[in-house]
């Protein structure tokens, strides 16, 4: 998906997906987005291997940043929904990748699909549907 790398960067600063060191990758394709976590042990469950959790936030983290940026200027996304099935594990010291493919792009809903896979073995890792609601933006005024 075409996306902005230094406007991303910019939108992260602070937030979990800069914690999480997670990194975009730009494509020409308008239906999906990639991006890597590495997997470390602040990530880790007490096995040494991904903690599930952290598997969605970036899950999440890439349908949220892909239907933000489908949206009209007057518009934004919310995530509403998440289903994820864990397949296999990942190692700390590997590299998750995770491409999210828009499956609806609807007037008030976008649906997601995302697999997660390691770098070092191909397996996949999880499977995720997310589904985001799109509301229009409100603009608060602040009354003295």
């Amino acid at each position: 998906m075409k996306i902005d790398k230094n406007d991303i960067q910019e939108r992260i600063k602070g937030t979990l997906i800069e914690t999480l060191n997670i990194t975009f990758i730009e494509s020409d394709d308008q239906t999906s987005l990639e991006a890597t976590m590495p997997v470390v042990k602040g990530l880790s469950q007490t096995m040494g291997v991904l903690h599930g959790g952290a598997t969605i936030s970036l899950a999440e983290s890439i349908a949220g940043v892909g239907s933000n940026t489908l949206c009209s200027g007057d518009e934004q996304c919310f995530g509403m929904q998440i289903s994820a099935s864990h397949i296999s594990l990942a190692k700390v010291g590997d590299v998750v990748r995770a491409k999210g493919i828009i499956q609806h792009k609807g007037r008030s809903t976008h649906v997601w699909n995302i697999d997660v896979f390691s770098e070092s073995t191909g397996h996949l890792i999880s499977t995720i549907r997310i589904t985001n609601a799109v509301v229009k933006k409100v603009l608060y005024i602040k009354k003295d």
